[in-house]
């Protein structure tokens, strides 16, 4: 493997590392978005917080003190001081590619790339397990069918068993009969 390729898939570990979910959604943090970009987590957020049109609910949200103390709870960070006290604004793909439009240096428009490549890749990576969840859910379908057969077959056999033996019991029940006919000694 080559150098760069080995960089590479080393810079998009890095990136996968740092996508989380919150509220459902797929996201990156901003602290995390700011030290892949090389610069300071609050240049950031003064340049999203001068272009926050641009950032609507489903593209970049504040993350909730519950949602912060859930991540330290899940050991997800450290501790609440890992945001230095500030709410930290989360960004979902959409967001990311946003933040492009605003930040134009050449290093924050390489890093939007990985990021973009990385969460597809989270996309196609999910979607393929949707795939097999299906094909498992069908699986449990027929077998549950099948058992559902079997146990009526088995109910069916039992039924039958049960005539059988009440047929050799009535038969083994009866009592001798005197024969009928001529009697050589009568």
């Amino acid at each position: 493997m080559a150098k760069q390729e080995l960089q590479a898939l080393v810079a998009e570990q890095k990136i996968l590392n740092k996508i989380y979910v919150v509220r459902g959604e797929k996201i990156m943090l901003d602290r995390d978005l700011a030290e892949l970009y090389g610069v300071e987590t609050r240049v950031l957020k003064q340049a999203v917080k001068r272009n926050i049109a641009r950032f609507p609910k489903d593209f970049m949200f504040e993350m909730t003190s519950k949602e912060i103390d859930g991540m330290v709870s899940q050991n997800v960070i450290p501790s609440k001081s890992y945001f230095g006290g500030a709410t930290p604004f989360c960004f979902t793909e959409q967001g990311v590619t946003m933040l492009s439009c605003i930040l134009n240096s050449k290093t924050a428009i390489d890093v939007n790339i990985r990021i973009i490549r990385v969460f597809v890749k989270v996309r196609e990576y999910a979607l393929s397990h949707k795939e097999i969840l299906m094909q498992l859910a069908k699986m449990e379908k027929e077998i549950v069918s099948s058992n559902r057969n079997i146990e009526r077959n088995s109910k069916d056999i039992e039924n039958i068993f049960m005539v059988l033996k009440e047929l050799i019991e009535k038969q083994s029940t009866n009592p001798p009969r005197n024969k009928i006919g001529f009697k050589p000694n009568d």
